[in-house]
């Protein structure tokens, strides 16, 4: 950002128009913001592709099979056998649940009926200890926001004297991840500024200083949901849960990063300008380049998840785009626009004279610097080859998918009643394959069919449209486990392999499956691109090539490290099973994008200062410098994605965990470690092709790491 560009941002007058610019929009976008969890979309077959085999059969069955329809299951269980009164009294209640509101004309059958009806599928376990009611909700297109309500509704109405009982199937299901994600716009909103405010408290030592970077984010939260609620009502933005609860960590952490690097560097002008208005432009031109490179580096990663088959994965992009974008333009804004406006006072008890000396330049990192700088090339070996050795983890990574019992980091109720149905050897009716084919060879598909291993007997067939028709069969095994992809795999060799049936296979497993090869598939396709996308960038920023080829080898080799380290806690510490398929690709998106920031505020001080003083100096001048702001950027970074966490799915869990241990690695050693090493081994030759330190001078004797550097107009503008 030019000074003169950044002085007027922040002069005594538009300081104000700024502020109530910034507050309007804050206000006007709050109440939208609050309506992003109407718009969410969390049901699986709004993510999958329309090349998708399960996506080509519910489009085939749109007319014939409701999509909006949510089979549902009412799980009863007594120990030592459900009575007879038990069974009546499930009848009664059958009735009466079929009474209530979304409940299909097909009303709701229970086992005595079903034994009446002579259902091959029975809902009566063979030691009487299980009975299930089976219904189907249907509440039109906005039916998956309706069902916590009903089934709090059913609960009401199923309850028997020492009889336990469970929803389950997928009402059960839809009505746990509602539970799961409950509170999301505000209970991890508020833990996630807790969070903040705490490392603030601890960064700044002052009790006002963390008030306006927590009120700067606070706007960007606001503004950037208020815009993917739009986005989303208009044009077709898909959000979820997940999106929804990355959006609000990703923009008050990303924020509060900028804001301790602009922060710093406003503090370091306070003591070379009287006038806070002249820092402020100072800090601005120098400290903005490197916010808005590290916030373009971010969106530019975010938008390449636009190429995923996933709708969820690409809905995603755009929406954690938006919130960076928003977030880079409150922070070169509103933020430097109050700290201008309340003044020095605001650091209070440290308050930053002019004149004074700035301590940054001889603190910690100046140490470790001095420590690196005698065997350069001894550090970044050692540090690369321990980065290696975290990277075999990787060999333990299991992304074959979760089953329902293993995604949530709790039991919830349908979890319970699931596990009811498989260990009394109940089959839950309402997983199914549906098999759509050409009529003239539904026959035959079905006899193809009747022979795959863990199938219920199928169904009868019915017309469908065009010459087509559709059956169903009961999958014995749950409904996103590894042994139902396996039965849906089965399936499909054995229609596919009927000549001249056309045969397809859908429903809620086969779902699940192509989900898990569609994340494969985006694995392999987009982790390429943001490599490309964001080298380019720091071609662009850097104008080199060598330097930015070792920073996304620093980079990737700590995500590989981060990764590594992570599947061992996973599996050795925190029991899980194994991970989504899309967690690899969502972690190297985050951690690479992020990760690349604090390389991106490293080098650009690198770069500004080895103008007046040679690459080396100028690294060990950089360190130092930005040293504390960076490891307290990574900390807040680190802190507030852990917060995840705490909405009990493993696959936040894990991505909280993953990106907080990388980022971690990041900061403490990748940053100010190994790329310091590096720079101060081959000093001006990681600016090649560019001859921006020709003499590639090395340290004199009196170039002190600690030492503050001669002013400067074209160096430091001091």
């Amino acid at each position: 950002m030019h000074r003169q560009i950044a002085g007027t941002l922040t002069g005594p007058v538009t300081k104000w128009i700024v502020l109530v610019i910034a507050l309007a929009a804050a206000v006007g976008m709050s109440a939208l913001n609050a309506k992003l969890i109407d718009v969410q979309e969390n049901e699986a077959s709004s993510w999958l592709p329309e090349s998708a085999e399960s996506t080509k059969v519910l489009e085939e069955l749109s007319e014939t099979v409701d999509p909006n329809d949510i089979p549902t299951l009412v799980v009863y269980h007594r120990d030592g056998g459900l009575t007879d009164d038990d069974l009546a009294l499930m009848d009664e209640q059958a009735a009466e649940i079929a009474e209530t509101d979304g409940v299909t004309d097909r009303g709701v059958l229970s086992p005595n009926a079903a034994e009446q009806a002579g259902s091959p599928q029975p809902l009566l376990s063979e030691d009487g200890e299980v009975g299930y009611l089976y219904l189907v909700w249907n509440f039109g297109d906005d039916g998956w926001n309706a069902v916590p309500e009903a089934a709090d509704e059913v609960r009401d109405i199923a309850e028997i004297d020492g009889v336990t009982v469970h929803l389950a199937g997928y009402g059960g299901q839809a009505a746990d991840a509602s539970e799961a994600f409950e509170g999301i716009d505000s209970n991890l909103i508020l833990i996630t500024f807790g969070v903040v405010i705490v490392i603030l408290l601890f960064t700044y030592r002052s009790p006002v200083l963390w008030l306006l970077p927590i009120i700067s984010a606070g706007v960007a939260y606001m503004i950037s949901g208020g815009v993917v609620y739009l986005l989303a009502k208009y044009a077709d933005l898909t959000v979820n849960g997940q999106s929804q609860a990355i959006l609000g960590i990703l923009v008050i952490a990303a924020g509060t990063d900028y804001a301790l690097l602009l922060v710093a560097r406003y503090r370091e002008e306070l003591h070379r300008h009287e006038d806070r208005h002249e820092a402020m432009a100072f800090a601005l031109h120098r400290a903005a380049p490197a916010i808005v490179a590290s916030g373009a580096t971010v969106v530019v990663g975010m938008l390449c998840l636009v190429f995923a088959e996933l709708n969820s994965t690409a809905g995603m992009g755009p929406v954690l785009a938006v919130g960076i974008a928003v977030t880079v333009l409150v922070m070169v804004t509103l933020l430097p626009a109050l700290l201008v406006i309340v003044g020095r006072w605001i650091f209070w008890p440290k308050r930053p004279h002019f004149d004074a000396a700035e301590p940054t330049l001889s603190g910690l990192w100046a140490r470790v610097g001095n420590a690196i700088r005698p065997r350069p090339r001894l550090v970044w070996s050692v540090t690369a080859g321990l980065l290696l050795i975290a990277c075999l983890g990787l060999f333990k990574l299991d992304t074959a998918g979760l089953s329902t019992e293993d995604t949530y980091t709790k039991e919830f109720d349908s979890i319970k009643g699931q596990k009811l149905l498989e260990e009394h050897d109940l089959s839950d009716n309402s997983n199914t394959v549906q098999v759509v084919a050409d009529e003239d060879a539904i026959d035959a598909v079905r006899e193809a069919v009747a022979g795959v291993d863990g199938l219920g007997d199928p169904g009868e067939a019915s017309p469908v449209s065009d010459g087509r028709s559709y059956f169903e069969a009961t999958i014995r095994a749950d409904i996103s486990s590894t042994a139902a992809f396996d039965i849906v795999e089965a399936t499909r060799d054995a229609v596919h392999d009927v000549d001249g049936a056309d045969a397809l296979v859908g429903g809620g497993a086969a779902f699940y499956l192509d989900t898990k090869t569609a994340a494969n598939r985006d694995n392999k396709v987009i982790i390429p691109i943001v490599l490309v996308a964001v080298f380019l960038i720091l071609m662009v920023l850097l104008r080199a090539v060598l330097s930015p080829i070792l920073l996304i080898g620093t980079v990737v080799l700590s995500f590989g490290a981060a990764l590594g380290l992570s599947t061992l806690l996973f599996e050795y510490v925190f029991g899980f099973a194994g991970a989504d398929p899309g967690f690899p690709l969502f972690a190297f998106v985050f951690l690479v994008a992020l990760g690349i920031d604090y390389n991106i505020f490293l080098m650009t001080r690198v770069r500004e200062e080895t103008v007046n003083h040679g690459t080396r100096q100028g690294s060990l001048i950089a360190l130092s410098s930005t040293g504390g702001v960076i490891t307290s950027a990574g900390l807040v970074l680190a802190a507030t994605f852990l917060v995840l966490g705490s909405i009990p799915l493993v696959f936040l869990a894990e991505l909280g965990i993953a990106v907080a241990l990388g980022v971690l690695l990041d900061t403490m050693i990748v940053r100010s470690v190994l790329v310091t090493a590096l720079n101060l081994d081959l000093g001006g030759k990681v600016w090649w092709p560019s001859r921006l330190d020709s003499e590639d001078r090395p340290l004199g004797p009196g170039e002190e790491p600690g030492a503050e550097p001669e002013p400067s107009e074209v160096g430091a503008l001091r």
